[in-house]
C-alpha cells in the first residue's frame, strides 16, 4: 500500500487496532462487521419480520451477531451479551432478557445493524453498535457506520472520540437555533403516537427536525455536535446503550422522558447537550409524548 502524505487532511487515526482490552476488542468487532455488512447491501436474499411488517430481520443481522458474538467470546468467553437478534419480540421478552442480564458483572449490548430498513432499501444510515456494562455502569460505548467510515469511541472517564479526534456536544442554547432528531420504531400502538404528538409539539419551535431511521447515529450525532438533542419513545437497551455513553462523555446529557437518569432498561429516551435538555424533557411532557401512562 502506498504511503499516505502527511499533509493528507483526511487521513484518519486507525481503528482496527492491535491492542488488548475491553475497548479494542469493541473497536475490532465493530469494524469487522461493518466491513461485512457494506459488502451485503443490496444482497439481502431472506426478508423477515418479527413484531411487525415494519420490525425488519435479515440473514445479514444474524450473521453479524453471531460475529459479534464470537469475535468477543474469544477473548472473553465468561462474559455475557445481549444482543437485538437473540432476544424474542415483544415487551415482556425483552424486560425477562434484561432481567437476566444484569446478573452479570460483564455485560456486552450490541445491534448488529441499527437501522436495518434502511439496509434492506438501500439508504445509507445505519451502523454497528456495541456497549459495555460493567457492574451495572455503560463503559465502553462503540458506534461505526460502514457506509462514511466512522468509528466513535467512548470510555467511561476517558472521554470520547471520532477517528482519535475528541467529540464535544454543541453549544446552542436557544431551541429556535436547534437541530433535533428523533425517530419512528416499529411499534404503531404505543410508540408512534407519543413520536407523532412530540413532533407536532417541537417542530415549530426548533429550527429543523430529523428522522434518519438509527437511534444509535442519532446519539452519535449529538455527541460529534451535528445535531442538538435528539428523543424517541420506544427503543429498547442495544438502540442506545453504546450511544448514551457517547453522549455523555461528550459533555451532553441523557435522560428518560421525565428526565430521570438514564438505566439500560430505559426506552424512552432524552439525549442532548445539555443546554436545551430541559426544553425537550418540559416540551414532551406538555404534549403527553413522554410515552408513559398518566398516574
Amino acid at each position: 500500500m502506498s504511503p499516505v502524505s502527511p499533509d493528507n487532511r483526511n487521513e484518519r487515526e486507525p481503528y482496527v487496532v492491535t491492542s488488548k482490552g475491553h475497548t479494542a476488542a469493541a473497536i475490532n468487532a465493530a469494524a469487522k462487521a461493518g466491513e461485512w455488512i457494506k459488502s451485503r447491501q443490496g444482497q439481502v436474499k431472506e426478508l423477515g419480520s418479527k413484531t411487525s411488517a415494519q420490525d425488519l430481520v435479515t440473514e445479514v443481522d444474524k450473521g453479524v451477531e453471531q460475529m459479534i458474538r464470537r469475535l468477543i467470546l474469544t477473548h472473553y468467553p465468561d462474559h455475557a451479551i445481549l444482543g437485538e437478534e437473540g432476544v424474542e419480540p415483544g415487551a415482556e421478552a425483552l424486560t425477562a432478557a434484561l432481567d437476566e442480564a444484569r446478573e452479570h458483572e460483564y455485560l456486552w449490548i450490541v445491534d448488529p445493524i441499527d437501522g436495518t430498513t434502511n439496509f434492506v432499501h438501500g439508504f445509507p444510515f445505519y451502523c454497528v453498535s456495541i456497549a459495555l456494562v460493567v457492574k451495572g455502569e455503560l463503559t465502553v460505548g462503540v458506534i461505526y457506520d460502514p457506509i462514511r467510515d466512522e468509528m466513535f469511541v467512548a470510555e467511561k472517564g476517558k472521554g470520547a472520540y471520532m477517528h482519535g479526534i475528541p467529540t464535544k456536544v454543541s453549544a446552542e442554547t436557544l431551541p429556535g437555533n436547534s437541530l433535533i432528531a428523533m425517530g419512528f420504531p416499529p411499534d404503531r400502538v404505543l410508540a408512534q403516537p407519543a413520536n407523532m404528538a412530540g413532533l407536532q409539539q417541537i417542530m415549530p419551535q426548533v429550527r429543523g427536525i430529523r428522522a434518519g431511521g438509527s437511534a444509535a447515529l442519532h446519539l452519535a450525532y449529538v455527541a460529534a455536535g451535528r445535531v442538538d438533542g435528539y428523543w424517541e419513545v420506544g427503543l429498547s437497551p442495544w438502540d442506545c446503550a453504546a450511544g448514551v455513553l457517547l453522549v455523555l462523555e461528550s459533555g451532553g446529557k441523557v435522560t428518560n422522558t421525565l428526565g430521570d437518569p438514564y438505566d439500560i432498561g430505559t426506552r424512552h429516551v432524552v439525549a442532548s447537550n445539555g443546554r436545551i435538555h430541559d426544553y425537550l424533557v418540559t416540551s414532551l411532557q406538555a404534549a403527553d409524548a413522554t410515552g408513559f401512562k398518566k398516574q
